[in-house]
């Protein structure tokens, strides 16, 4: 099997003011400077984007953002650009997230056509799926996964050299406390990989990291992370303060 680097991911999502940004990835950079073979992102606020990119130029911490526009620019008020976003310092957006379709009318369509602006322009999109509690409790976890992963990558041409990340994320898990169990989650990881690697072929697959999103906190990265298809974290309450998310970061 190929050797994915883990890649730990925080999701700032609303909060933390620009000073607020800075002085969280200032502290973060120093906590995490000795890390080794483990990728480390985070997503701020838009307004916080160009300030925290100065703070963790040159440290062991990439840039996300966590929404992006389909076109480059245009009247499309409150809207952010591929471009904007590179400006930024961003190398990663996240696609997709359960927030994101719950409260904003995100659909499969929609994230597909994000998914090609950031594809097209050299992003790394980390494409967010999950099934709520009711999706779960009728058995439709599977079913709901095929069609977000398939409508999601939709017309996108991808090989080995590309870079795509997909996070799970259950949304009955975000922010309950809830957490699902080892087995759940390496269900989910391995079929999501066995459907990458029918749509792309096993290269892509084998190279695609796949991220578990729900409740993940210190004290249970250790046992999620050692699942064999489980190549990381997209962490939200929990990479607020710098921390509990440094201890999540060094989880090996």
């Amino acid at each position: 099997m190929e050797h994915r680097v883990p890649l730990i991911a925080g999701n700032w999502k609303m909060f933390k003011t620009c000073s607020e940004a800075v002085d969280s990835a200032t502290r973060l950079a120093d906590l995490v400077s000795d890390i080794e073979n483990v990728d480390i992102m985070i997503a701020p606020t838009f307004t916080s984007l160009a300030v925290v990119s100065d703070i963790i130029l040159n440290t062991k911490i990439d840039l996300g953002a966590q929404n992006i526009f389909w076109e480059k620019e245009g009247a499309f008020t409150g809207e952010i650009s591929a471009p904007m976003l590179l400006s930024a310092g961003c190398q990663y957006v996240i696609i997709g997230h359960s927030e994101r379709r719950q409260y904003f009318g995100e659909t499969d369509e929609t994230v597909n056509q994000r998914m090609r602006a950031a594809n097209s322009s050299g992003l790394i999109p980390i494409l967010c799926v999950g099934e709520t509690e009711t999706h779960r409790d009728e058995k439709k976890t599977f079913s709901v996964l095929d069609k977000q992963i398939e409508k999601g990558l939709e017309g996108l041409t991808l090989d080995e050299q590309h870079s795509l990340v997909i996070a799970y994320e259950p949304v009955w898990a975000i922010g309950t406390g809830k957490t699902a169990t080892p087995d759940q989650v390496q269900e989910v990881h391995a079929f999501l990989r066995d459907l990458v690697g029918k749509k792309f072929g096993n290269s892509l697959a084998n190279a695609t990291r796949i991220l578990y999103g729900g409740s993940v906190k210190p004290d249970n990265v250790s046992e999620l992370m050692a699942l064999p298809d489980v190549d990381g974290a997209l962490v939200g309450g929990a990479s607020l303060q710098p921390d509990s998310f440094s201890k999540i970061i060094h989880y090996s």
